[in-house]
């Protein structure tokens, strides 16, 4: 197991029911922006519920916060925070809401001449607004850690800093029931990928995590086609573990002391940021081939994710390494999403473009072991056709 050090300050209030503990995790004085998407909060009772909380508190909104977060967007917002006096952050909504929010507690109080700066040349944050949030759509984890992505121009980047992880998080399962089968398919597919980022790696005799990120893919497994049934719809045990599944994917637990991948991530961005393809869908598209093309580097951890979450067992190793990449396809078929780019009308001309956008934003050596090249990127991109 590698060195590490581990702290998660944020404070979890999960089960139904708890957006009401807002009114005393706020202080009271506290000048409060609550920051939401495009208004489906108003309509499944968690803005009543909200507001409800933050009654005996000042508040203001902003609204509007798209999926993939846009710069321009999120820079509106600051002008609210100039005129009131904001003070503290309250992010409703799903993954992007957060991410957004993030980046405009950063921004509101960064000194340099752009915060754009702070994706595109990795200035440091150094202040920013506290933050919490309410989680209405489970797949991320930016609840509980201090990862942003936004766009800007056709340019999807990433940011980190501990000065963003909300100090606390709702998770409600009750809300998520309003979701569609798409949000649904799209969340459970971004938290089994996150988990795979981390696992699908090489060993270093992390026992402890391994059998964690194991649990989830499996629990993910079992629970994401539950969701998109008829029965599954209102079942809250169903909801609730894909909602905490989703949010120990990316906390910081299973990531502690292992290598980590993200390839497929920082590929999916430029699928996400030139073509509009939702986060998750690029994720099952690009993950299939990226094991694919680096099943040599991956070989020890893919046959330990055969034999852990598929069960699969024989003498061919390289059959049993085959198998596991289509049940993982499988899956991904399953919870409904694409697992080639000719899905979602992309070929082979399309490639040389996002290997260029690769090369613009630096990610030209990605991986557990940075030896994805853009030589490696375009076979992964090939192989997913």
């Amino acid at each position: 197991m590698l060195n590490f050090s581990l702290y998660n300050p944020t404070r979890i209030h999960f089960g139904q029911g708890q957006i009401a503990q807002i009114s005393g995790e706020i202080p009271a004085d506290a000048k409060v922006l609550v920051t939401y998407g495009g208004g489906s909060i108003k309509n499944n009772g968690v803005y009543s519920q909200v507001t409800e909380a933050l009654k005996n508190h000042q508040w203001f909104e902003f609204s509007g916060i798209e999926p993939n977060p846009s710069y321009d967007t999120l820079m509106r917002a600051q002008q609210l925070i100039k005129a009131h006096d904001i003070d503290y952050l309250l992010a409703v909504g799903g993954g992007s809401v957060v991410d957004g929010t993030k980046f405009i507690a950063a921004a509101a109080l960064y000194e340099g001449d752009d915060p754009w700066d702070i994706l595109a040349k990795g200035q440091e944050v150094t202040r920013a607004l506290p933050l919490a949030a309410v989680l209405t759509l489970p797949a991320t984890g930016s609840e509980s850690n201090g990862n942003s992505v936004v766009t800007r121009d056709g340019s999807k980047l990433a940011f980190s800093s501990a000065l963003v992880r909300p100090l606390f998080a709702v998770l409600d399962p009750q809300v998520s029931l309003s979701l569609s089968d798409r949000q649904i398919s799209n969340g459970v597919v971004d938290a089994f990928v996150h988990i795979t980022e981390q696992y699908l790696t090489y060993p270093v005799d992390a026992k402890v995590q391994d059998r964690f990120a194991e649990g989830l893919l499996l629990t993910l497994i079992e629970e994401g086609p539950k969701a998109l049934t008829e029965a599954g719809k209102t079942d809250l045990k169903v909801r609730g573990n894909i909602m905490w599944s989703a949010t120990q994917a990316l906390n910081g637990l299973i990531g502690a002391g292992v290598p980590q991948d993200w390839a497929t991530h920082m590929i999916g961005h430029e699928l996400t940021g030139a073509y509009g393809i939702d986060h998750a869908r690029t994720l099952s598209i690009v993950l299939p081939a990226v094991m694919k093309v680096c099943r040599q580097s991956k070989r020890e951890k893919l046959l330990q994710y055969a034999a852990r979450v598929w069960q699969l067992t024989g003498e061919d190793q390289e059959q049993i390494i085959d198998e596991a990449i289509r049940l993982t396809e499988q899956f991904f078929v399953n919870m409904a999403v694409p697992v080639r780019l000719g899905e979602v009308n992309l070929g082979a001309a399309d490639v040389e473009h996002l290997l260029a956008k690769l090369e613009q934003h630096g990610m030209s050596a990605l991986g557990e072991n940075g030896d994805i090249t853009l030589a490696v990127s375009r076979e992964i991109l090939t192989a997913a056709l």
